[in-house]
């Protein structure tokens, strides 16, 4: 495994970045990034690219407001895919918005990323340039980094509890909830936020035709909340989740 090394993001700022090759190695890689554990962890599943303007806009307090004072409040760490859109950008804007520190982790595929003294692939992806750490994982193709988002969570967390969040979300999300459940982590659907995230919510209410979905559903680790109520509320229970206090769903 290489050692940790400065990636440059955008107007100045950088990351601490680590390539890995094996999940074997994620215990050691965030030792190396001098990332502590355990820890509770919040992982932010969603939509990217496809989301619209209208949207990031109705749910951009969503992150402001309640996910990323929460976190920064429990000394939690965050596990996204660190790219600059969607779920992804919405975290990291909010963690410079509230001047918080803790640690924003993305996960991506190497073949994505402009390293340095390296000649960038055909296709570079923006990262965030608000997250404080990389994880680059091998892979050229979106949804290869769904079980290693996965796998550094469970690592980071360690016997402290981990909860998924999804807001918005298409295919790539739904491998991503998948491989949540893998982990015995629970995921809370944000209703009302579109796409999968509504469709699960949908599911859970006995409206589905989608046997896919149906299947995640069956899990028992999925549960709804809706944006639209109290932020305090919303607050509450997430913070109770990452603090152990109350049952996981």
């Amino acid at each position: 495994m290489e050692k940790p090394f400065k990636i440059a993001i955008s107007n100045g700022l950088t990351a601490s970045a680590i390539r890995v090759q094996s999940p074997k190695e994620l215990s050691t890689a965030m030792g190396e990034l001098e990332l502590h554990s355990p820890c509770p962890v919040l992982v932010i599943l969603g939509g990217a690219g496809k989301m619209s303007e209208a949207d990031l806009n109705r749910l951009r307090s969503l992150f402001v407001k309640v996910l990323a004072p929460v976190v920064e409040k429990l000394g939690a760490s965050v596990v996204d895919g660190g790219t600059n859109f969607g779920v992804m950008q919405m975290i990291g804007q909010a963690r410079a918005e509230i001047s918080a520190t803790f640690p924003l982790i993305g996960v991506i595929p190497v073949e994505k990323v402009a390293l340095p003294n390296q000649i960038p692939p055909e296709e570079v992806t923006a990262l965030e340039p608000h997250h404080s750490h990389f994880v680059l994982i091998p892979g050229c193709n979106w949804g290869d980094e769904s079980p290693w988002l996965a796998d550094v969570a469970t690592v980071l967390a360690k016997e402290a509890p981990s909860v998924a969040v999804l807001v918005n979300g298409g295919e790539i999300s739904r491998k991503d909830v998948s491989q949540s459940l893998k982990a015995n982590r629970p995921v809370l659907a944000v209703a009302g936020s579109g796409r999968l995230a509504d469709t699960l919510t949908a599911a859970l209410g006995g409206e589905t035709t989608d046997e896919g979905v149906s299947e995640l559903v069956a899990s028992g680790l999925i549960q709804a909340i809706d944006f639209k109520q109290s932020f305090d509320s919303l607050t509450r229970l997430i913070k109770q989740m990452l603090s152990g206090s109350i049952p996981n769903v």
